[in-house]
C-alpha cells in the first residue's frame, strides 16, 4: 500500500482532526514521550489538535500527514513560528507515526516532506528533541540529522519515570 503524504491547511486538518487523535493516543499508549501521560486517549487528543488546527492557520505550524486508504497513519509539524532574530529555523515537532502503520518507511517520508515544506518557507535549519533511548531516537541520525546532547530528567514518559531528551539539529537548505 502506498502512503499519501499531505501538507494539511487549516480547514483540512480541522476536518482530520478525529483520525489525528486516533495516530496521537496510539503512540502516547505505546509508550511515547511526546508531552502527553498514560492512560491517554482520543478525546484527551482532540483539545491538542484543535490548537495545532489554530496554530495551521495562523501561519505558526506546517502539519504534514500520511494516510493509507484514506486514514491517518502519521503526522508530523514544523513550528514556523520564532522569535524575530530567528526567521530561518524551524523546531521539528511530533513525529508519529501509527503502530499498525510502522515499518514501511513513513517516518523518512514525513521527515522528507517536512524537510522541503520548511525549506521552501525559507528556514535553514531545523531542530528537535526526542526521548532519549527511545525507539524514536535512532531515527534522525539515519535522515541526516546531527546530535548536539543529552539533557538529564527532561521530561517524564507516558507511563512515569524521568527521561532525558537528545537534542539534533539538520540543515535544509
Amino acid at each position: 500500500m502506498t502512503a499519501t503524504i499531505r501538507l494539511l491547511g487549516a480547514a483540512e486538518a480541522r476536518a482530520a482532526i478525529s483520525g489525528l487523535c486516533e495516530v496521537l493516543s496510539d503512540c502516547v499508549n505505546g509508550g511515547a514521550s511526546v508531552g502527553f501521560m498514560q492512560p491517554y486517549t482520543n478525546v484527551d487528543a482532540e483539545p491538542y489538535w484543535r490548537g495545532v488546527a489554530d496554530a495551521v492557520a495562523s501561519g505558526a505550524t506546517l502539519l504534514v500527514a500520511a494516510e493509507i486508504e484514506g486514514r491517518i497513519v502519521g503526522t508530523v509539524q514544523v513550528g514556523a513560528a520564532q522569535m524575530p532574530n530567528q526567521p530561518h529555523r524551524g523546531d521539528l515537532k511530533k513525529l508519529l507515526v501509527h503502530r499498525a502503520a510502522r515499518g514501511k518507511g513513513l517516518a523518512r517520508v514525513l521527515m522528507n516532506a517536512a524537510e522541503r515544506e520548511a525549506a521552501a518557507r525559507g528556514m535553514t535549519l531545523l531542530v528537535l528533541d526526542t526521548a532519549t533511548g527511545s525507539d524514536a531516537e535512532a531515527i534522525y541520525p539515519r535522515l541526516g540529522w546531527e546530535r548536539v546532547g543529552v539533557i538529564p530528567d527532561y521530561a517524564l514518559w507516558p507511563e512515569g519515570g524521568l527521561c532525558a531528551t537528545t537534542l539534533f539539529y539538520k540543515r535544509v537548505a
